[in-house]
């Protein structure tokens, strides 16, 4: 097998970038208009951060980072709140929601990778811009095929489901089959944190910086102590249940101030993963939210990821977001084999 190389668009801390590394994979480079993502994105790979709009990526700018490679990569997962929050205006395609993905599509045409891979939330196959993005591909001669993934079936520890579009010029290309196939194979959250130190909410770990847990006021310290894994806040004594919830229209909102379960994959990770009151985000059998490292676990980073300079605080809300907003590694190193596979199918 030649040189392969990867350039990784809206790149974040590096989740994707890791898995690819993991599986084999060279990247390159990574691109993103968050300052904040520099620090763990290099610290963590061997690869070189940019930290630039894709929208003002030049054709000569990106095939400069590819060194000679004889099969270049081009991924990029494009923002996805658009996609989960929007309906396709009257504007369409020149609304500026949908416009990284078409900035995406403008950069395969203009430096015509020989793979491509886009990781996305499954919502966005009911949209134009993804109707657009797959015919252009085609157009250019590109074998196309997506799906819609469970993570957990891939050795995710988190019930998540992704979009995950390869593209190649190479052949035919797939996602490789599930790993963890049933529900017995799934990995769970005790299998994953269940190691870490021992936290109090508000609390701080001597050992690491990033297990760090959220301050919990006396009424929701009351309220998860009267939480049971898997449960809702229907368990709770009617004083401890929310005036909102009381309501009507309230009572069907049963997916906050959850503990999770020992035995099963953790809820989807989001932004706000370490707020009790925000989801099935407290621990199974301590009286706190996620820590930010357990979080970080739960999208599959290592336990020693770093996500901020030595010295420098690990804000909850500015780094919650970076773990939240990322690529579940595990996905990345998935994404990563079957590329692998599949250039090495390709040249027999």
């Amino acid at each position: 097998m030649g040189a392969v190389e990867v350039v990784d668009l809206f790149c974040g801390v590096g989740g994707l970038t890791h898995g690819l590394q993991k599986a084999g994979l060279d990247v390159v480079a990574g691109v993103d208009i968050d300052p904040n993502c520099q620090y763990p994105f290099e610290a963590n790979n061997d690869s070189r951060f940019y930290l630039k709009s894709v929208d003002s990526l030049t054709k000569s700018e990106v095939s400069g980072w590819y060194s000679g490679a004889d099969i270049k990569v081009l991924a990029g997962c494009a923002p996805c709140q658009p996609f989960s929050s929007y309906s396709q205006g009257p504007k369409g395609k020149q609304d500026e929601k949908w416009k990284l993905l078409y900035e995406f599509q403008r950069l395969i045409v203009d430096t015509n990778p020989d793979i491509v891979t886009m990781e996305n939330v499954p919502q966005l196959i009911k949209f134009e811009v993804f109707t657009d993005f797959v015919t252009s591909l085609e157009k250019h001669k590109y074998y196309v095929s997506y799906q819609l993934v469970e993570c957990e079936k891939y050795g995710l520890p988190q019930t998540r489901k992704r979009l995950v579009l390869l593209a190649s010029k190479l052949g035919p290309i797939e996602l490789i089959k599930p790993t963890h196939d049933t529900p017995e194979k799934y990995l769970t959250v005790k299998n994953v944190i269940d190691g870490l130190p021992r936290l109090d909410a508000g609390k701080i770990s001597i050992e690491d910086p990033l297990h760090k847990s959220s301050i919990l006021g006396e009424l929701n310290l009351k309220r998860i102590m009267a939480s049971k894994p898997g449960g809702t806040w229907k368990d709770w004594p009617k004083n401890l249940v929310a005036d909102c919830h009381k309501k009507e229209s309230g009572r069907t909102y049963v997916s906050v101030y959850g503990r999770m379960e020992w035995d099963k994959p953790s809820p989807t990770i989001t932004t706000q993963f370490f707020g009790f009151g925000n989801g099935r985000f407290g621990h199974p059998t301590q009286n706190r939210a996620l820590s930010l490292r357990e979080g970080a676990i739960l999208q599959s980073f290592p336990v020693n990821y770093k996500f901020t300079p030595p010295g420098e605080s690990s804000g909850m809300k500015s780094v919650g977001r970076l773990i939240g907003n990322a690529v579940p590694v595990r996905l990345g190193e998935v994404i990563g084999i079957s590329i692998m596979k599949h250039i090495e199918t390709s040249k027999d």
